[in-house]
């Protein structure tokens, strides 16, 4: 008897850097194990998989410091070089890498329609889709989560 694929889902809802680098490196791994993996992109996390969107998330600190003027901009630089340093890819080229393992990326139908975009302004293969047909695949998973 043959088992069934393992599948798993990740929600992306923050277009920062850490709230769409932990769901992106979950689905890459799940992938390389052999697990369908899709990234469910909705509210703010749907720029990320705008065409450009990547390349303006920062990293905002929590709390009082990430309400100071500038410190998001110092923060992201810093959070980027220690990323460099430990040899993690960027956010642009964990999207590619996701791509070319087959991760799917679905972009949630509301916030589409609530922000206005279409189809040409997400980067190549993105799908959009219903949050019932997102859980009509979660139902069918071994793993969810929002992240």
């Amino acid at each position: 008897m043959e088992m069934e694929k393992q599948a798993c889902t990740f929600i992306c809802s923050r277009d920062t850097l850490d709230g769409a680098i932990p769901p992106l490196i979950l689905a890459i791994n799940a992938r390389r194990l052999g697990m369908e993996a899709t990234v469910f992109f909705t509210f703010m996390g749907i720029n990320v998989i705008r065409k450009g969107g990547a390349k303006k998330c920062k990293f905002i600190p929590p709390g009082f410091m990430g309400a100071i003027p500038g410190m998001a901009k110092v923060a992201t630089k810093m959070m980027k070089k220690k990323m460099d340093s430990a040899n993690i890819p960027s956010l642009e080229e964990l999207l590619e890498i996701a791509k070319l393992e087959g991760v799917n990326f679905v972009a949630c139908k509301m916030t589409v329609d609530m922000m206005e975009l279409k189809e040409s302004d997400f980067i190549e293969g993105v799908s959009i889709q219903t949050a019932e047909d997102y859980l009509k695949l979660a139902s069918k998973c071994n793993i969810n989560m929002f992240i």
